[in-house]
């Protein structure tokens, strides 16, 4: 066991160590992990057998689950502000790559089994290269094979995978420089398209109106904004000299003057409701008024998880206004409605006195947020393991599918993440904490995968494997080709758009953050977000399905 220890820590530290370095500022990372794992094992330094199996399974399924926690919260709502559009791409990407690797099969006689290797490292998805050796071997386990040839052949696709994943990088970074000179794109034009766009969307923005309407003159605040509750957050009145917290049943008059929050698509209701907008600044109103204070309070109370906003009663208990929420960067109204999430932080208005208080109620110890809550983690990755192994049955396969060690804690952890504060369960995790399962996870399988498919890799090559850089390459750019065609001539999307499309599609880190440093700009990755879950989700389900073909 101190062997297999030693050498996974040199099969990674050594692989990492060569993932820092860039070829014309192109690196495939932690990737280099696999190869050496391949090298490694090609001259005979091997793990024992049943660690390698369980280091690769754990680390698959701490991959999966932390990249599911991450996205989940934004998983459905991907689908909305032309995410359905995006997703309905990815899917046709997704299979258009097993279409292909289908017609190879039957056009040169290449194993079904190789092919999904291949598949795999084309698109760059080693969850998938995981859930189809798992398939694989248990099948073979379930028609009578012995372990060790299930695991052999289980081997066998990682050495496909390892051959055609080079290119599968490569290839998607040449097509993504090739598709901005063609169609003679203008990065920083683009950009601009979607910040006009995001200044649109639902996001917090502060705005100062003066008290013009007529209709509303000698009325109570709550009578007046009625249904536009939800969307507009009346922060602050003034009213000659003094300025004050108003509550529901403060009247307005003549002349006040209000700071109000809301977003962008109820600016104009705003401005018809009250008046039209006046040249004030937030300094304007502090200068005036020693006595209102704002503050940021974070939310570390686990208990509040779940809850809705309304339900605490900051404004009538304590006096305090919450202006806005910050959320995973993104600033969002304070609407009585909104379900609170431990992590998140309240933008407060108040008098020192009172705010100090709320700071109590909700906990605002930012110290605390930095220990890991573990119990949801491994309590999910238990009903993921679980649910992986439920069959599900598709009409003309023989053998039903299972989601696996991959696909079972992914789709687990995303409904963790999304329904987890809803159902009051605190799936909150620091970015590094997350970023640190992830990332020592992924390495465990690659060095796992590296080492178990090295000692036959060299005469898999040399036998005829060299074919799989030719079909890896088919199988990469014939479907990026056609999705990217139709996502600009068609459906008119930006290249930021298409730049995350195609690298979440593709579940290509490395192409993500190729073009995250050559266009500079956060777009791509927020639309890599879009498409990611389901796109993995599909490369997953995909690679069982075509070892079940191949082996009906």
């Amino acid at each position: 066991m101190a062997q297999t220890i030693l050498i996974f820590a040199l099969v990674i530290a050594a692989g990492l160590w060569l993932g820092r370095y860039k070829v014309k500022g192109i690196s495939i990372g932690s990737t280099w992990i696999l190869f050496v794992g391949i090298i490694v094992s090609h001259f005979g330094f091997k793990p024992d057998p049943t660690a390698l199996s369980f280091v690769k399974d754990f680390g698959l399924i701490l991959f999966v689950f932390s990249i599911g926690l991450a996205v989940g919260p934004g998983f459905f709502h991907s689908f909305r502000k032309g995410g359905v559009t995006m997703n309905l791409l990815a899917v046709g990407m997704v299979l258009m790559a097993g279409a292909t690797a289908v017609l190879i099969h039957l056009i040169t006689g290449e194993k079904m089994e190789t092919m999904v290797g291949v598949m795999s490292g084309a698109v760059t998805n080693t969850p998938g290269l995981g859930a189809a050796q798992q398939t694989l071997s248990d099948v073979l386990t379930a028609q009578g094979e012995s372990a060790a040839s299930a695991a052999e052949a289980a081997a066998g696709l990682a050495s496909s995978y390892a051959v055609a994943y080079p290119l599968g990088v490569l290839a998607v970074i040449a097509l993504l420089i090739a598709f901005k000179s063609i169609f003679k794109i203008d990065p920083e034009k683009e950009r601009k398209a979607l910040d006009d766009e995001v200044s649109s969307q639902d996001m917090a923005r502060r705005m100062h109106c003066e008290v013009e309407n007529p209709a509303i003159f000698g009325k109570k605040l709550a009578d007046i904004i009625g249904s536009y509750s939800e969307s507009l957050v009346v922060s602050r009145l003034m009213r000659g000299n003094e300025i004050f917290i108003p509550g529901p049943d403060t009247v307005l008059e003549k002349g006040d003057k209000l700071l109000i929050v809301t977003s962008q698509p109820c600016v104009d209701q705003a401005r018809i409701l009250f008046g039209e907008e006046i040249p004030m600044h937030l300094s304007d109103w502090t200068k005036m008024d020693g006595k209102l204070v704002t503050k940021r309070l974070s939310i570390t109370k686990s208990s509040l998880t779940g809850k809705h906003l309304k339900n605490l009663h900051i404004r009538s208990d304590y006096g305090v206004t919450v202006t806005r929420v910050l959320r995973a960067g993104v600033e969002l109204v304070a609407s009585p409605n909104l379900i609170l999430q431990m992590g998140d932080s309240i933008q407060v208005v108040g008098t020192e006195e009172a705010i100090n208080a709320v700071a109590k109620l909700v906990g605002n110890k930012p110290e605390t947020l930095t220990h890991p809550n573990l119990v949801p983690i491994f309590a999910g990755i238990a009903v993921g393991v679980i649910f992986g192994t439920l069959p599900i049955k598709f009409p003309g396969i023989p053998q039903p599918v299972r989601l696996g060690l991959a696909g079972g804690p992914l789709i687990i952890a995303i409904l963790l993440g999304h329904f987890g504060p809803k159902l009051r369960i605190t799936t909150y995790t620091t970015l590094s904490a997350n970023m640190m399962i992830r990332e020592i996870g992924i390495n465990l399988f690659l060095a796992a995968v590296g080492l178990g498919a090295g000692e036959n890799f060299v005469s898999a090559l040399v036998g005829g494997g060299y074919m799989w850089i030719l079909y890896g390459a088919i199988i990469t750019v014939v479907p990026i080709v056609i999705t990217m065609l139709l996502a600009r001539l068609v459906f008119k999307l930006n290249f930021f758009q298409i730049c995350g499309l195609i690298t979440g599609s593709s579940t290509n880190p490395p192409v993500l953050a190729f073009a995250q440093g050559a266009y500079g700009s956060d777009y791509t990755s927020v639309n890599y977000a879009t498409v990611y879950p389901l796109a993995m989700f599909l490369r997953v389900l995909t690679a069982q399905l075509l070892i079940l073909y191949a082996l009906a």
